[in-house]
């Protein structure tokens, strides 16, 4: 028989498309054509197949041989075709059996000594195969693991061509020693560095040993940090240098909740995508945490490179935080290009190889001086910038983008006594209990619904579908009609009152959950009579949460 086929996965941003595998064995002059719109790295393939079958043993078919991967107008990429194209020719060769291949899906790369290397994407290219129904799979023996999250299907790691030759053969397997070099990045490195300049996250490990109670005094900001957990809502911490911003950002991923399982999935298809998954942790079960320098590129913030884009920090951060410490001092270009995926929850990039849609809903969490030298303030004192340097430097983060955080706090400098205090403040623990207990609840009110936190609930399904407290938008309606408060920013007031009415465990958000909403938006004091001690930290009431923006 002088053709043969099997399967293969092409990866188009992180979702799997099946390719076809076909080779094509006729009489006439020794050549090879790779068909079927592969990449530079792809074509190359023909070298690095016809090596790894003949240093397996094997010989090569001195015929006219045509690979061809279906459909063409799939734009492929990568090297992760190699050991499918190898399998192929050899069926087409009559030096395996067709059949045994046929209904196999295999995916790797082969060195030019017969090695099986692990590529990027396998979690998702092996969800794409089970989706098309596809029950046996070949991998690399260090990506098994990762592709054995996927239920339903069979997962095989071959260290070698030779060893799957004699597995699809019934030959003796060889024994072939494990291969700890090339081919993934370190695990401790995985979780730190990602595409890009300068962009670094936190391991789960790292954030575990992060506590809150470590932060002296910022008591209001301490409540904005516990109801932007428990509502997934985006997070704007002003204030002066050394005042606590960075770290109670760092200590907000131990205050979310685990990744369910779906969640988990998507988390780590997107970073298998990346080449990030560390070996030792096939599946990434904590929301990821990603703080990218500002002198971070666009490409790597928002996705993107040649080619095919790749996930930048915002998909990376899917299901978890970004934070952008000075946020001021990116790029304007960059901040704006939040705008959309803040919104939509995804991220769709165009190039000339094609277009994909990244996942990209993650927690915002801004950080920024209140001028160039950070000592502006109400009082004036010791700051020595102008009016122009200050108003320049706080537009640079624009209105718009800023109507779409939900909070917005002042971060006052820490006093003596709060920093020399003896008393302990609350810990990570007590409040994650808290949280988990308001998602729990919002999960209750959400579960016939496709959203899954407050912060995603739609404004006119929180106007119509669930009543709120008589009288407990007057407020928010007298902003609205002086131009104080946007549409946008009513329906992100309402999400943020019914996490506060959830922490608090009230069946509908009261006048005073939308005043405390509208004074962590827009930092006007409003003169609150009451105090719910179930969100509150420390001695302050609800008329303590003023503040200047």
């Amino acid at each position: 028989m002088a053709f043969a086929r099997t399967c293969s996965v092409a990866l188009v941003g992180v979702d799997g498309v099946v390719v076809e595998v076909q080779a094509d064995l006729e009489p006439g002059l020794a050549t090879f054509a790779l068909v079927g719109l592969p990449d530079k790295a792809l074509s190359e393939a023909k070298d690095r197949v016809r090596a790894a079958v003949v240093n397996s043993g094997e010989p090569w078919p001195q015929r006219k041989l045509t690979v061809g991967l279906s459909p063409a107008s799939v734009p492929k990429s990568g090297s992760g075709f190699d050991l499918a194209v190898a399998c192929a020719v050899l069926a087409a060769a009559e030096r395996l059996d067709p059949a045994t291949i046929a209904d196999l899906l295999i995916i790797g790369e082969l060195g030019l000594d017969g090695r099986v290397r692990p590529v990027r994407g396998v979690l998702p290219s092996v969800l794409a195969a089970a989706d098309a129904g596809y029950r046996q799979v070949i991998v690399a023996e260090q990506t098994a693991p990762e592709a054995a999250l996927v239920p339903d299907v069979s997962v095989r790691g071959v260290r070698s061509l030779r060893q799957l030759i004699a597995i699809l053969t019934g030959a003796p397997e060889p024994d072939e020693p494990a291969d700890h070099g090339v081919g993934r990045r370190d695990s401790a490195l995985a979780g730190l560095m990602l595409p890009g300049a300068g962009v670094r996250g936190l391991t789960a490990e790292r954030a575990a040993e992060l506590d809150l109670a470590d932060v002296a005094g910022q008591h209001q900001a301490r409540r904005a940090l516990e109801i932007a957990a428990a509502g997934g809502h985006h997070l704007f911490l002003k204030g002066p240098p050394g005042a606590g911003k960075t770290m109670l950002a760092e200590r907000l991923p131990a205050l979310l909740p685990p990744l369910t399982q779906i969640e988990a999935l998507e988390v780590t298809a997107v970073h298998s995508v990346a080449g990030l998954l560390p070996t030792d942790r096939p599946l990434i079960d904590s929301p990821p945490y990603y703080a990218p320098h500002h002198s971070t590129t666009m490409p790597a913030i928002v996705g993107g490179g040649s080619g095919l884009p790749r996930p930048g920090a915002v998909s990376l951060a899917h299901r978890g935080i970004l934070f952008l410490d000075e946020a001021p001092e990116f790029p304007v270009r960059v901040l704006d290009a939040l705008r959309q995926p803040l919104e939509s929850g995804e991220v769709t990039i165009a190039r000339s190889a094609g277009s994909v849609r990244l996942p990209a809903r993650f927690q915002l969490c801004l950080a920024a001086n209140p001028c160039p030298c950070g000592r502006h303030s109400r009082r004036g004192e010791g700051c020595e910038c102008t009016p122009t340097m200050v108003s320049r430097y706080q537009s640079r983060l624009s209105g718009p983008l800023l109507d779409r955080v939900d909070l917005q706090v002042q971060v006052e400098p820490v006093t003596r006594a709060e920093l020399m205090g003896q008393s302990r403040a609350e810990g990570t623990r007590e409040v994650a209990a808290r949280v988990l207990a308001a998602r729990a609840r919002a999960a209750e009110r959400l579960a016939d619904t496709p959203w899954r936190t407050n912060a995603e609930v739609p404004g006119h399904t929180l106007r119509t579908r669930w009543r709120l407290a008589p009288g407990a938008l007057a407020d928010a309606e007298r902003d609205l009609e002086r131009g104080l408060l946007t549409a946008r920013g009513l329906d992100r007031v309402l999400r943020v009152a019914w996490t506060v009415a959830d922490l608090a465990d009230r069946d509908q958000p009261t006048r005073i959950d939308i005043r405390t909403a509208l004074v962590l938006r827009t930092g006007v004091q409003r003169g609150l009579p009451e105090r719910d001690p179930a969100v509150c930290f420390g001695e302050e009431s609800d008329a303590d949460l003023g503040g200047e923006f």
